[in-house]
């Protein structure tokens, strides 16, 4: 119980899904566990099955909307405002089969899964040092391998295929590619970087698919306890703690898509920075 005890964990979109069970895995092994999500009733409810799960009542709730640049600084403000150290970031939120804008312009599935997420890490960052050793862990998928590359114009429009999970790809690209440019910049700092696939997990990231292709699709997919073994591995395993920037699918490290190069790493990471720069 005492593993992982006076270490903080700070999850985002952890009320359902493999968040939850993420959170689950860290209350049970003593972690205090900081779940940031947009719904306040649901993470609640979340926190009180995992208390009465595992014990652990150290748990908390941060107001959080990835799609809203706004939310994102001020959830961050939030954290930072109570001092306190934080050893791990898991980036776990994210959507997918839903088609549109966010709330601060950019393509749905682009602006939440990469440019939340980017300024959050961001936010973050200088604490996580300040705690370290530290991680920090982005939730991927393989279908980051579909991705041929990024559109740079496209993902400030809304989203043109039908299912949307062309857009979904290059999102999931963004999330490999910002763990590894991540990793460069933090070198010697003692926070390492990974991306991963959890597996294909009957999770809500698949939300706003139709219920009845929803349906089928989760009866080939992998349970949501099975898809948190990857994000416990990478925020937690100790003979991780000399690797950084890699890409493991479930708990392996694979090589992620040849599209993911340093070069397209570091031009994203200067249009991140620019998108989400305050206004003059």
């Amino acid at each position: 119980m005492a593993e992982l005890s006076g270490r903080t964990f700070f999850v985002t979109g952890a009320n359902t899904g493999i968040g939850k069970e993420t959170a689950r895995g860290l209350a049970a092994r003593g972690a205090r566990v900081v779940i940031a999500g947009r719904s306040e009733e649901k993470t609640r409810a979340a926190m009180k099955e995992i208390a009465d799960d595992t014990g652990n009542t150290d748990l908390d709730f941060v107001p959080l909307d990835l799609g809203d640049l706004g939310s994102v600084r001020r959830a961050a403000e939030t954290f930072l405002a109570t001092g306190e150290p934080l050893h791990v970031l898991i980036n776990n939120a994210g959507l997918a089969g839903s088609r549109g804008m966010t709330a601060s312009g950019f393509e749905l599935a682009f602006g939440t899964n990469h440019v939340g997420p980017f300024l959050l890490t961001e936010l973050l960052r200088d604490r996580i040092v300040e705690s370290g050793p530290g991680r920090i862990v982005s939730v991927s998928s393989d279908g980051h391998y579909r991705a041929k590359g990024i559109d740079w114009e496209a993902v400030r429009r809304t989203s043109v295929t039908r299912t949307a999970f062309d857009e979904y790809c290059v999102s999931k690209l963004a999330n490999v590619l910002h763990s590894q440019e991540l990793a460069r910049r933090l070198a010697g700092t003692g926070v390492t970087t990974y991306s991963l696939h959890p597996g294909a997990v009957a999770s809500d990231v698949w939300r706003e698919v139709p219920f009845g292709v929803r349906h089928v699709m989760k009866l080939f997919m992998r349970s949501v306890t099975d898809g948190a073994r990857a994000s416990l591995h990478c925020a937690t395993a100790p003979e991780l703690a000399d690797r950084t920037g890699r890409y493991y699918d479930n708990e392996r490290e694979k090589e992620p898509s040849p599209v993911a190069t340093p070069e397209l790493a570091a031009e994203l990471w200067k249009r991140s920075e620019e998108w989400v720069a305050p206004a003059p």
